[in-house]
């Protein structure tokens, strides 16, 4: 697929379903990430991938921060079933190192680039995904248990996998809408 038309036909797909991404492709979706943007080399980020029994363990640790927010029932049964909705559920941490001339949204800005190029080395490659974010990613539960410290930050879950359905068409956008010069 050609970089231009990979870029300018993004789409999440939500429907996925094995196989997820292995072997080489996983590496170069991971190597992908790698190559962010990355002010002073800090290299601000870090990949857990779950799947298999991993998906089993993503969903504890999100069931036991809703159950600390004493969320109801049903918040509790979709967040447990959550991670289920693919096969492969990449969480993308920015791992912040204080620097005088790198402040922290800077290396959050740099994950979040890691995982823009995770989703799309996945499309280049035949996968699809989607980018989850939400209040769980902010709870000090889930930090807890990903080993996060200081300023660190969960910038969201990448789901990976096989596309189940044709993605919708990109709808245009009228550039004049975005953009001005100065």
């Amino acid at each position: 697929m050609e970089a231009l038309e990979l870029l300018l036909n993004r789409r999440s797909i939500a429907k996925l379903s094995e196989p997820a991404p292995e072997g080489k492709a996983l590496e170069n979706i991971i190597r992908a990430g790698l190559r962010a943007p990355d002010h002073a080399a800090l290299t601000p980020w870090r990949f857990v991938i779950a799947q298999g029994d991993g998906l089993k363990r993503l969903s504890d640790i999100l069931v036991k921060a809703a159950e600390a927010e004493e969320s109801d029932e049903a918040v509790i049964e979709k967040v447990r079933n959550a991670p289920f909705r693919a096969p492969m559920v990449v969480t993308i941490i920015a791992k912040v190192t204080e620097h005088e001339k790198v402040p922290a949204l800077e290396q959050y800005l740099s994950a979040g680039c890691a995982a823009q190029a995770m989703q799309m080395a996945a499309v280049a490659q035949g996968f699809q995904g989607f980018w989850r974010s939400g209040k769980w990613m902010f709870h000090p539960e889930v930090h807890q248990a990903f080993g996060l410290e200081g300023e660190d930050q969960i910038v969201g879950f990448l789901y990976l996998g096989t596309p189940g359905c044709t993605p919708m068409k990109v709808p245009q956008r009228n550039l004049s809408d975005y953009v001005e010069f100065l």
